[in-house]
């Protein structure tokens, strides 16, 4: 392989080494798993930092140890160089795996996909890849399709839900392992459970889509049953919305609807404050998790004219009551929470046509802010607000730094093509690093930060199927966590078409399709896909 070879936007080609003595893995000659081998551990593709921002590495705190356990068993090394599954973009065949046959599901959502041996995500897997588990949605849905939400991971299962059912699988199989039908239909689900996995989410009055937003109930994630179910009292004469902004902190699950909010018992469900007064600022949706952030509508009484401020605040999970609270200055509209401890939001202008990332210290002053010079997709920077206040799949913090997926800005600083991982300097706002481009079609999203170490999923493309990798917080240099098999390529590429969401927990990465459709005799409408360990 040349240097140009390897690089193709993933940076310098790994140093050379001798390979370890004993039998060296072989292509295998027909689909399944090949004989065991012992795979070894190299530099990951994918990464390598571009640029380098101010010194400032040796304010983080975490430790940079390599995923070893994960690393040792990643990608197959073949004369010197990596292995990398590679097929045709979107999961075509190639001569690097065995060609399918035409009658086969690839798993891109066109073939047939009419059963369990149609299309094996693991076909030709090669020692060191991560196994694949692929389910598809069962449930008769009008031709419009519905959302998809989690994924969540409880234990040893992995749940997702859509308005009428939630569905829990094996975490590292995919078996079924329970269904909960709903009485009537979803309005509201919080991005995160409770610690020990309590979910509580808001439902219709009745199963039709028009009926209004009434009830909470609690929902139990590790074993499918229902828990307590509440009707939410009206704030006031006006308190009445098709649907709810919900987050879950501590024992408090928060809801804003219609211009007020409340807040119940996670244990019991019964209300422990609620609000009709606005003083001017209506509430607008919460992030939760280690804290509770309000984030309202602040509008002059005396000029209903006037062009509104947006506001972030803490508040007390137990009473409601404000901690704090920051204004931002006139023509800012609140976008993407991005990291709630350290508290990290995203807002953007319309008349600039610009974003900014704020970072706030503990008692609300702004530790630093200013507009970002790269784009970010609309998931992030909350152009429009379409989805969650922690709609959010591509950014993560630690104490001192935010790493984004980000991409070249389009005229607006929005854009799809998240190619690259930016670490944004928290204390100053100024950016750090970045990493080198990945290949066209490829996008990285930051999943999350274990052992000191960013773990970074990049989509299939480009001929490669989708992977994990671990970036050093200092620099961004890559090491390879997970590789799934390459004829799951085509499959993966499916959950990037149709707005995934993603989880990692216990070494595997969960994505999750944010719409699915009715199950049809010749086409599979993929739900959920796993890999790991």
């Amino acid at each position: 392989m040349s240097d140009e070879q390897w690089r193709g936007g993933f940076g310098p080609p790994p140093e050379p080494f001798e390979p370890q003595s004993g039998p060296q893995p072989q292509p295998p000659a027909e689909a399944g798993p090949p004989a065991p081998s012992q795979p070894q551990p190299v530099p990951a593709p994918g990464f390598g930092p571009t640029r380098g921002g101010p010194a400032g590495g040796g304010r983080f705190k975490g430790r940079p140890a390599v995923l070893t356990a994960l690393a040792v068993a990643v990608l197959l090394t073949v004369g010197g160089g990596v292995y990398l599954a590679v097929g045709g973009d979107r999961g075509e065949p190639s001569e690097a795996r065995p060609s399918a046959s035409p009658s086969i599901d690839k798993g891109d959502g066109k073939g047939p996909g009419v059963g369990p041996d149609t299309y094996d995500p693991n076909a030709g897997i090669r020692p060191g890849e991560a196994r694949v588990w692929l389910r598809d949605n069962q449930t008769e849905l009008p031709g419009s399709g519905t959302s998809q939400y989690g994924p969540w991971r409880v234990g040893d299962v992995v749940v997702k839900a859509i308005a009428t059912e939630f569905t829990g699988y094996g975490a590292t199989d995919g078996q079924d392992k329970w269904q909960l039908p709903l009485q009537t239909r979803l309005c509201a689900v919080p991005p995160a459970p409770t610690a020990d996995g309590k979910l509580v989410v808001g439902l219709k009055e009745s199963a039709s889509e028009t009926s209004h937003c009434t009830h909470l109930q609690l929902i139990d994630l590790a074993t499918g049953k229902a828990g307590w179910k509440v009707p939410v009292p009206a704030e006031n004469a006006y308190d009445s919305s098709m649907e709810f902004e919900i987050a879950i902190s501590g024992d408090t699950v928060a809801l804003a609807r219609s211009a007020v909010m409340s807040g119940f018992s996670v244990t019991d469900g019964r209300k422990l404050f609620g609000t009709s007064k606005t003083d001017g600022c209506t509430p607008s949706g919460f992030a939760g998790g280690s804290r509770l952030i309000g984030l309202r509508n602040c509008f002059d009484p005396s000029d209903p004219t006037a062009r509104g401020q947006s506001m972030v605040e803490e508040l007390d999970p137990a009473t409601g009551t404000s901690k704090w609270s920051y204004k931002y200055e006139k023509g800012w509209t609140l976008g993407r929470v991005l990291s709630v401890d350290p508290l990290v939001v995203a807002a953007h202008h319309q008349d600039r046509k610009t974003w900014n990332i704020t970072a706030f210290a503990a008692d609300g002053k702004v530790r630093s802010q200013g507009a970002s010079a790269f784009g970010v997709s609309g998931r992030c920077n909350g152009f429009g607000n379409a989805g969650g206040f922690q709609e959010c799949y591509a950014a993560v913090a630690d104490a001192d730094t935010l790493y984004i997926g980000a991409g070249k800005p389009a005229a607006t600083l929005d854009t799809e093509d998240t190619n690259q991982v930016v670490a944004v300097d928290l204390n100053t706002g100024k950016e750090r690093w970045r990493t080198a481009e990945q290949p066209k079609g490829r996008t990285v999203w930051p999943l999350a930060i274990e052992e000191g170490r960013v773990l970074v999923y990049v989509s299939p493309g480009s001929g490669a199927a989708g992977s994990v990798v671990s970036l050093a917080p200092a620099d961004g240099a890559s090491q390879p966590v997970l590789q799934s098999p390459a004829v799951s390529a085509g499959a993966a590429s499916v959950f990037y078409s149709h707005g995934v969401r993603t989880t990692w927990a216990g070494g595997r990465l969960f994505l999750l399709n944010g719409r699915v459709y009715g199950p049809e005799p010749k086409k599979k409408s993929r739900a959920i896909l796993s890999f790991g360990k």
